[in-house]
């Protein structure tokens, strides 16, 4: 650990370090940036979800034609691929491989109420059935492989909304049978190797307990007890010791750590992999060897630490055929030889491969966005600085190319959803941004994932109080620092990072230019109540976070934007997704109507699907070119 611990004192130096870089030009002055055209940041990819065979020999994604998204089959030795659905104006949500012949797809039926009919289809495209109509519950999948042939484990609400029952689904003819009946309080449902149910997780929204069974015939035990700001994750069971399972675990620690958990006494026998400056956020088991191959860590990215020689092998011979960029293995076979491989940087979106590696062979199947080119995009680099109360804020900077980093246009991105955080790699927004001359701004502000669960709990009940602090004192830094102009500084974000940026321009009174919001949160009160029943058991957790709507009633309004449109001065750009069950159309109607009120320039923008992640490029083109048009106006003709 010596070592370990060496590394890190480095590279928090070089972090350090890397705050003063910024003083220099970013690129050579004298060249020209070309303007890439908008769509070329944001184009729909044409294959997605590659998924292998259990077996390796045949291939499957989903292919867009226009609007038209249908699974396609293909030998993984290449060839042309086959479609084997004719889905006309739908979208085929998720899928995936239940045995060397047959898959299972997720049809949408209503995009906005996330529904969607369950089919099973043979790979040639034969035998389509429905097995599901899932218009009125949800149903999750907990084991994707079949059991005695037939069988896949599933969970629904069916029953009762606010609650996930588990059943055997028969795949051969559609039938459902109860499997274990949720008391009211169960969360979350997992199984061992072999696909028997054995983990339950029971919570009354601030406390979890884990529960445990030796085999599917007896009896739920409770074995261990946590709080919610705790992590407790279950990687696998231990297969020379049933009752012993792998966890990434914060409990009595502030880092997470890949531990074993004895399930009989609820005790850790051993820590396996920890370091008290990082948080372990995942950990690759193999059900083939029956032993964890590597646990993934933060710093400014993510990190591999080798748990299996082996492993280590495999990624070491494809850091030499794929050079200088980050590599994630996808999905694989059962023998884990052929495997389905991303590829990116902060620079370049990357592509996918297929890699064989009995013969160390790469099949390259597409490109992510090959409108791209790494020579025009942006760096972006790690920074940090320190609150005003001290606490240590870590972020990212990317700059324009062929300018000095001086008195530059700033746009300040939040990252959505609080207990989540900005990571390095490639983003079309940043990259976007920065081709227009912008310095992008990513915060990692309290209440973010990755930094330990005191710095998480730190962002409670904080929405527009501290959070908000962490982004002004960040924007001062930049000043301080002569990057940002202090004139010329603009929030933008969606979701969380919209509330974020509209709360900017009353909270932080004169700092900001301007702010733009997709589909932001306007009213935290409403925000809580557009809660789905079958999350209902998470409320009182949510009150936590958040806030009581009853007991901090004054406060939650006094930090949302709705009831704030008196102290805001500055322009707004306000997108919203009218097909969106989250958000109150009448409340951003209302929202627009009272800044115009005070001839407030507001530009209002209704969408009818998701701006980023939905698949019509002309909503896409509709927002960016706003956003584009919005931030010319307000930032660069100051």
């Amino acid at each position: 650990m010596t070592g370990f611990k060496r590394y890190f004192k480095l590279f928090f130096a070089f972090s350090f370090a890397l705050s003063f870089a910024f003083l220099w030009p970013a690129c050579q002055p004298q060249k020209e940036t070309r303007v890439i055209p908008v769509d070329d940041f944001f184009k729909s990819q044409q294959k997605i979800a590659y998924r292998l065979s259990p077996d390796g020999k045949h291939l499957s994604y989903l292919k867009l034609q226009g609007k038209d998204q249908n699974l396609y089959i293909e030998n993984v030795e290449g060839g042309k691929g086959k479609s084997i659905t004719r889905l006309k104006n739908k979208s085929i949500v998720f899928y995936f491989w239940v045995s060397n012949n047959e898959l299972i797809y997720y049809k949408e039926i209503d995009a906005a109420k996330r529904q969607s009919d369950i089919f099973i289809i043979d790979k040639d495209g034969n035998n389509e059935r429905q097995l599901l109509n899932n218009d009125k519950s949800r149903l999750k999948v907990i084991e994707d492989q079949l059991i005695d042939d037939k069988y896949l484990l599933v969970s629904s609400n069916k029953r009762d909304s606010t609650v996930f029952d588990v059943y055997r689904l028969n795949v051969r003819n559609g039938e459902m049978e109860m499997a274990a009946r949720n008391p009211g309080n169960i969360v979350d449902w997992r199984t061992d190797s072999e696909g028997k149910l054995r983990l339950a997780v029971s919570s009354d929204g601030v406390n979890s307990t884990i529960l445990y069974r030796e085999n599917e015939s007896q009896a739920f035990k409770k074995v261990l007890a946590s709080n919610f700001k705790d992590t407790f994750h279950p990687v696998a069971f231990d297969h020379q010791r049933p009752n012993v399972i792998y966890a990434i675990s914060d409990v009595n620690r502030d880092k997470t750590a890949l531990v074993e958990v004895d399930c009989n006494t609820g005790k850790e026998l051993k820590n396996i992999f920890c370091n008290d400056t990082l948080n372990i956020t995942d950990a690759q088991y193999s059900k083939k060897k029956q032993k964890l191959s590597f646990v993934v860590y933060e710093t400014w990215k993510k990190e591999k630490h080798f748990l299996d020689d082996s492993v280590k092998q495999l990624y070491s011979n494809l850091d030499k055929l794929l050079p200088k960029t980050e590599t994630r293995i996808f999905d694989m076979d059962e023998a884990e030889s052929v495997f389905i491989l991303r590829t990116f940087t902060d620079r370049n979106p990357g592509s996918y491969y297929l890699y064989f590696a009995n013969t160390g062979k790469l099949r390259k199947l597409s490109d992510f966005n090959a409108s791209l080119h790494e020579n025009e995009l942006c760096e972006m680099k790690p920074v940090s600085y320190s609150s005003r109360d001290g606490l240590r804020i870590h972020g990212y900077l990317t700059l324009p190319l062929n300018k000095a980093a001086q008195n530059l246009p700033v746009v300040v991105l939040p990252h959505d959803a609080a207990a989540q955080r900005n990571l390095w790699g490639y983003n079309p927004e940043v990259q976007f941004l920065a081709n227009r001359g912008y310095a992008v701004f990513q915060v990692n502000y309290r209440g973010s994932s990755g930094y330990g669960k005191t710095f998480a709990a730190a962002g409670f009940k904080e929405w527009g109080g501290k959070i908000q602090d962490d982004i002004d004192d960040g924007v001062k830094w930049l000043i301080g620092k002569k990057i940002a102009d202090p004139k010329r500084i603009a929030l933008y974000g969606s979701g969380f990072g919209g509330y974020i940026a509209l709360n900017g321009l009353y909270l932080s009174k004169g700092m900001y230019t301007c702010a733009a919001s997709n589909s932001g949160v306007i009213n935290l009160l409403t925000y809580l109540k557009s809660i789905p029943p079958y999350q209902k058991p998470n409320l009182q957790m949510y009150y936590e976070v958040i806030g009581n709507p009853v007991k901090d009633m004054d406060r939650m309004r006094q930090v949302s934007p709705l009831f704030q449109t008196d102290k805001i001065n500055a322009p707004v750009l306000l997108a919203e997704n009218i097909n969106d069950p989250n958000n109150n159309s009448g409340e951003a109607i209302q929202f627009v109507k009272n800044l115009k009120k005070r001839n407030v320039s507001i530009t209002y923008l209704e969408t009818d699907g998701d701006v980023i992640f939905g698949r019509n490029p002309d909503v896409r083109h509709k927002f960016y070119t706003a956003l584009e048009e919005f931030l010319e106006v307000n930032l660069k003709r100051k």
